[in-house]
């Protein structure tokens, strides 16, 4: 699988270009996903061949938080993206996951649920 930035929640504007202008460099592929899709598998939006799209339409609210899931990088890969976001001054984006075979099923609305909480958690 190439390396693949999925966007959840990054209109376009000053904040979308930041984090463009951060990646770019890295030679990956960003993907900003659209709300419309956020029924759909992650791991079918980022590429997994094995994973068939649900062909439903999500029409509810969009998130209260980005999102972003990393696929297909390695963790040093990832150390490299989060370091750029900081120096390019695009700023953090609380939701964070890198794909695996346990969320590569779910879809946008449950991984961000289980992020929610493990932020929560966290921040305690």
């Amino acid at each position: 699988m190439k390396p693949i930035i999925l966007l959840y929640h990054l209109p376009e504007g000053e904040r979308l270009a930041k984090i463009k202008r951060a990646l770019f460099p890295l030679g990956m592929k960003l993907r900003a996903v659209k709300k419309e899709e956020y029924l759909e598998p992650v791991g079918y939006l980022a590429g997994v061949k094995e994973l068939v799209p649900c062909g439903e339409v999500y029409t509810g609210d969009d998130f209260e938080k980005e999102m972003m899931v990393m696929a297909g990088l390695t963790s040093k890969q990832v150390d490299t993206v989060i370091l750029a976001l900081r120096k390019t001054g695009a700023g953090r984006i609380d939701y964070k996951a890198v794909l695996t075979p346990t969320n590569q099923s779910w879809n946008a609305l449950t991984l961000y649920g289980e992020l929610a909480k493990e932020h929560a958690k966290m921040n305690r």
